[in-house]
């Protein structure tokens, strides 16, 4: 059974991957400049050993970042169906990919493919970070800060010579000396804020990376777990028990390996003591029906468009917009559109597209996405009502 990467050399062309080198190219150019001015390679045994690890550091970066990206994360084949039929049922049915999501996997809009152990969408390597990149990822976010502070003890030093130019230009002859002039100086600068910035913010997202494998949970499976912890449960039932976590241990294993692998095939894992391969996805099925059952339709009185700050719907409406790069539901007048998620001034939902098919009406796709509170009302099945009487 295998798994499907999707990525080609495009996948560069982005403003994610665009932005991560040029900060990587910048900090390490900059660096080596000052290092050959500030402390020769040849200048002593020192100088060498200390200019080949900052050498090693930005390798050690640039191999992980381009391993994280090329490898991707592992796409679930499309229309993909368990070998066994009897499962089916345990799994949920993705209608973007038009087959079944494996255990683990969850649909990325932005790839636009069910992804395996999906953590999160990536923009800065233009990809999900998931199953087969997750070790890679981590080591990236481990090596880019170590190579930073490295930076930072050799641009440092450097910018004290450079201010310093003429005191050991006179008192020490025979040392190297550090010239920037203006526009080096400002360059240099530039990258010290650099090199601080990826330190504290790529520094917190290993901190939060090496907490999730831990743990072995992925960000999407935590938001299951505080569901699934405080939903209602049946006595029967018993307390929820997260498949996955196997002691901190095994769960490094599971991802970090000698071969570069992981040890899983991203179709089975390595589950807990009473636990089977489908005892998360129940509890998803679970919750995915307890959405529905609290769901709400909602009719469109108001045509919205689909702008990202709809001014014209008031200015409240157009400042207060959701914190989340989910997408926007345009609506028209007459739509019926189902509600799953609400805020006080817009609306989370999803409507479904007919579409003409020789002169056919066939239902089309589902569309999801927020949309202001005010372009409609709750809808009320007068039907329904009379049935739930009866």
């Amino acid at each position: 059974m295998g798994y499907e990467r999707v990525g080609t050399w495009k996948q560069f062309l982005h403003w994610g991957p665009g932005i991560a080198l040029s900060i990587i190219f910048t900090i390490s150019w900059v660096a080596i400049r000052c290092h050959v001015m500030w402390w020769p390679p040849h200048h002593s045994l020192a100088a060498f050993v200390n200019f080949s690890s900052f050498i090693l550091w930005v390798t050690l970066t640039l191999y992980n970042y381009f391993a994280a990206c090329v490898k991707g994360p592992g796409f679930v084949p499309l229309k993909w169906r368990p070998k066994n039929p009897e499962h089916v049922r345990y799994l949920q049915f993705c209608e973007a990919c038009e087959g079944y999501k494996a255990p683990r996997s969850h649909h990325c809009r932005k790839c636009g493919r069910c992804v395996m152990k999906m953590d999160h969408h990536c923009p800065w390597i233009n990809t999900c970070c998931g199953h087969f990149n997750h070790a890679n990822f981590c080591m990236f976010l481990f090596f880019a800060p170590i190579g930073c502070l490295h930076a930072l003890f050799i641009l440092i030093p450097s910018i004290y010579r450079a201010l310093n130019f003429h005191h050991y230009y006179y008192k020490f002859p025979s040392e190297p000396i550090v010239y920037l002039g203006v526009v080096g100086f400002v360059v240099t600068m530039f990258a010290v804020g650099l090199a601080i910035g990826v330190i504290v913010a790529v520094g917190m997202l290993f901190y939060i990376q090496i907490r999730s494998i831990l743990k072995n949970e992925t960000g999407i499976e935590s938001w299951i777990i505080d569901k699934a912890v405080n939903r209602d449960r049946e006595e029967e039932d018993g307390n929820f028990v997260y498949p996955y976590n196997l002691g901190w241990k095994a769960n490094l294993k599971q991802v970090f390996t000698f071969t570069g692998r992981p040890k899983s095939t991203g179709f089975k894992w390595d589950v807990a003591e009473g636990c089977d391969q489908f005892t998360l996805t129940k509890e998803q099925i679970i919750q995915k029906r307890d959405k529905r059952d609290r769901s709400l339709d909602f009719m469109v009185i108001e045509r919205y468009t689909g702008s990202l700050f709809p001014i014209t719907k008031g200015c409240k409406v157009g400042c207060c917009v959701p914190c989340s790069d989910e997408p926007r539901l345009p609506v028209e007048v007459g739509e019926k559109v189902t509600v799953t998620r609400w805020k006080k001034r817009w609306l989370y939902g999803h409507k479904v597209v007919t579409e003409s098919v020789n002169g056919k009406k066939t239902t089309g796709k589902r569309l999801r996405g927020w949309f202001p509170r005010k372009c409609a009302i709750e809808y009320v099945d007068d039907n329904m009502n009379d049935k739930k009487e009866s």
